[in-house]
């Protein structure tokens, strides 16, 4: 079981902010994250999955000495001693190379085994004469050379997933980071104020209700935050399963680890989406869709090999045959060894069955990528205008924050020259604060599908 062990986070941000130095970057975040979280590591295996598999489908084609010993012995009669040795070599083309010595000897030896004293060597072919253009050992092969870069498509997806994941909780964990900023912000603003107003109240310049006012405001403040600061503690904690080190150790993230408040600077640089415009989305090259038509190149060369199974099945074997293997010109074609095996299947019922569920599968797969492209340029377009709406919405909330501001702060001057009353301030300082978490929330919306549009495309970042 893993020991959670916890370290203090001293990180130098790359947006400007190294002067701070607990400040973790979002670049930095997803770093750790792609480099050493346990499901990146994981995706990297696929691509070990994929080498392995071509590695044992080129194992059909390594060359191969087979030797066969049989000896028996009963009642002091050798009935048999028997020795056949033989090197194949496999080729592409349902072509296999072939040498090798056979020595027989004993009193109830089979007379088709008998051989001169020293052994007889031979050296010949072996062909399948229907597999020249595909056999099994083919096909296998160039599979296994698709599935090898399938396996790097679906890499990408994994990769790009936990990413998503983990930049999601960096963005609530900076959301409820703001909002306990702007908490603790208004609590001061209403704890001066307090102060004020019960100076003023003990001078007599004000009455005793409104002490009671601003204590209520100051507790109310206060309250909020405390709910802000839970809020804040469960995205740490939400963000902390994110981050491992080497030697998969589990990081606790401290209290005085905070996010990067300027994530506008580089979010679109970390996340690889930097100048993306939707006309220039080529769907073809996204992982999901080249995952799928690697997988129904490999379908369509099963499917290859499903016809060649309706042709009958042809061997064609011929060895030259001699006493002396170290004298080449003793092979000659009048001393030899052939045969020819023919097989076919009168119904061809499994032939035939094969054949149509390899064709089903290509078909249940070219439905798939039409319907994943269709899912993927429609989800796609929607977030570039959700972003574009965003856009325009953040630059609405700034200048109404803006406004507010402007009347919280002529409301309080009114205030000090007894023009106004505190309910009024009250009422515009929560209007300033709601606007404040609205702004907030929408500048979250807005990181989150900058988030969604990187999930969208499936990016694998190369500068993590």
């Amino acid at each position: 079981m893993r020991t959670a062990v916890v370290i203090i986070l001293f990180l130098i941000s790359r947006s400007g902010l190294a002067q701070d130095n607990n400040v973790l970057s979002f670049n930095e975040y997803l770093g750790y994250v792609k480099k050493y979280h346990p499901i990146a590591k994981q995706a990297e295996l696929t691509i070990g999955l994929g080498q392995a598999n071509l590695m044992k489908a080129r194992g059909a084609f390594d060359p191969k000495i087979e030797a066969d010993y049989d000896k028996k012995n009963f009642k002091g009669s050798e009935y048999y001693d028997k020795l056949n040795a033989t090197f194949k070599v496999p080729t592409w083309f349902g072509l296999e190379f072939k040498a090798g010595f056979e020595q027989n000897e004993g009193v109830f030896l089979n007379p088709e085994a008998n051989v001169p004293t020293d052994g007889l060597y031979n050296a010949g072919i072996s062909l399948d004469a229907f597999g020249i253009l595909i056999n099994d050992r083919v096909a296998t092969l160039k599979k296994a050379k698709l599935f090898r870069e399938q396996t790097k498509a679906d890499r990408d997806i994994l990769v790009n997933e936990i990413l998503f994941e983990a930049s999601n909780a960096y963005l609530t964990w900076l959301r409820t980071y703001n909002e306990t900023k702007i908490y603790e912000s208004f609590l001061s603003n209403a704890e001066t104020r307090f102060q004020g107003i019960k100076s003023s109240v003990l001078a007599g310049d004000k009455a005793s209700i409104d002490s009671v006012e601003a204590k209520i405001v100051v507790q109310d403040r206060a309250l909020n935050l405390e709910q802000a600061k839970v809020r804040y503690m469960k995205a740490s904690l939400e963000l902390s399963n994110f981050l491992w080190l080497n030697d998969n150790i589990p990081v606790e993230l401290q209290p005085n680890v905070v996010p990067n408040t300027m994530i506008v600077d580089e979010i679109d640089e970390t996340l690889s989406i930097e100048g993306a415009v939707f006309e220039q989305f080529e769907i073809e090259d996204h992982p999901k869709i080249r995952s799928l038509n690697f997988k129904l190149q490999r379908l369509e060369v099963e499917r290859r090999l499903k016809v060649r199974n309706l042709l009958p099945k042809l061997d064609v074997e011929y060895n030259f045959l001699t006493e002396s293997a170290d004298r080449l010109n003793t092979f000659q074609t009048e001393n030899y060894k052939g045969g020819i095996t023919f097989r076919f299947p009168l119904f061809l019922r499994k032939e035939r069955g094969d054949l149509k569920l390899a064709k089903f599968k290509i078909r249940d797969t070219d439905f798939e990528i039409l319907s994943t492209e269709l899912a993927i340029k429609n989800k796609t377009s929607a977030i570039y205008q959700e972003i574009s709406s965003l856009e325009r919405q953040n630059t609405l909330i700034v200048d109404m924050v803006s406004n507010y501001e402007t009347m919280l702060r002529a409301e309080e001057r009114k205030f000090s020259f007894g023009e106004s009353s505190l309910f009024l301030i009250n009422s515009r300082e929560l209007k300033l604060i709601d606007m404040k978490l609205k702004q907030v929330g929408t500048m979250n919306k807005y990181f989150m599908a900058k988030v969604a549009l990187f999930n969208s495309l499936a990016i694998n970042p190369e500068n993590l």
